[in-house]
């Protein structure tokens, strides 16, 4: 049995769309996979995507079909269709097709080679803007510098199949604040790295603007690093060594009775440590809030509606 994990957010009509290639795939291949499940998990949409999907669940007895109360996000749409898949192995991808389903059959032949998860990673990012290109290769470098686990990759995506032993112990992952390709990644077992060229989103607009892509990588940062911290430490010391040098040049100027410079020096290092202790504040506030959301143990997502 293959799983498939499809999280979805107001993409009704990718859904039919992403249904009839993937089935047409997966029945061209029937025997290397001899059965499939697909699961669809509507994260809070707004359109019809939930119609949709229903109507599919009465055509094809392989569907299921999970709703959630709002919208929890891409990360817990992936982890309900974990906790909800009774596959031997899963992949995950998106609805907009820009994950292929024809790597599928590739997965899963690596798979039975013994791979236990094989990502998809991306050959270029051509079609994006340069500003989310740099964003995105400062991010897997400061996510990369983490002690606890490591991408090892740019372009690592979230079209990945899991085998049941992974799948099993993610699920014992008991934080809030989710990142499925760095958990996958921090689990560890044997993995496989397969290229692919991103192809035309085939239906709809992303949902991602820059402020929440910026809101994500620092709520994935958090999630897996204590850089950013020890980043405010390392400014901390810098500081303090100015401070130490700028002390022995004014003991120097005072015992040389030279001329004491003007007002300017002193506004200029009072507005640099004040933003500098701003700033500081603001990442300890944040990893403070993560904490907060942490102890208060609340549900990754609320089900409303589950076929």
């Amino acid at each position: 049995m293959l799983s498939l994990i499809v999280p979805s957010c107001n993409e009704e009509a990718s859904i039919p769309l992403l249904y009839n290639r993937t089935t047409e795939i997966l029945l061209q291949h029937k025997d290397l996979i001899t059965a499939f499940e697909i699961i669809f998990v509507d994260d809070g949409s707004n359109d019809n995507t939930w119609p949709t999907i229903k109507s599919l669940m009465q055509e094809d007895e392989r569907i299921h079909g999970i709703k959630f109360s709002r919208n929890f996000g891409k990360e817990s749409a992936i982890f309900a269709g974990l906790n909800k898949a009774k596959g031997d192995c899963a992949v995950v991808m998106d609805c907009d097709l820009q994950h292929p389903p024809e790597l599928i059959s590739e997965m899963y032949e690596q798979y039975l080679q013994g791979y236990q998860i094989v990502r998809c990673v991306k050959k270029h990012r051509n079609k994006e803007p340069i500003l989310r290109k740099l964003c995105n290769v400062l991010f897997f470098c400061l996510f990369d510098s983490s002690d606890s686990t490591r991408l090892s990759i740019d372009n690592a995506s979230d079209f990945q199949l899991l085998d049941r032993k992974v799948i099993d112990y993610i699920l014992r992952f008991q934080e809030t604040s989710l990142f499925f390709r760095g958990i996958s990644a921090y689990v560890g077992f044997k993995t496989k790295d397969i290229e692919f060229d991103v192809p035309e989103r085939v239906a709809g607009f992303s949902k991602w603007s820059y402020p929440s892509l910026i809101q994500y990588a620092f709520s994935n940062m958090s999630a897996f690093s204590s850089k950013p911290l020890q980043l405010v430490t390392f400014s901390g010391i810098i500081l303090l060594v100015l401070a130490i040098i700028l002390t022995i040049r004014t003991l120097y100027v005072y015992f040389m009775d030279a001329a004491a410079p003007g007002i300017t020096t002193v506004i200029i290092l009072l507005l640099f440590i004040g933003s500098m202790l701003m700033f500081s504040l603001g990442i300890i506030g944040f990893y403070v809030g993560k904490i907060f959301e942490e102890v208060k143990h609340r549900p990754r997502y609320i089900i409303d509606e589950e076929k």
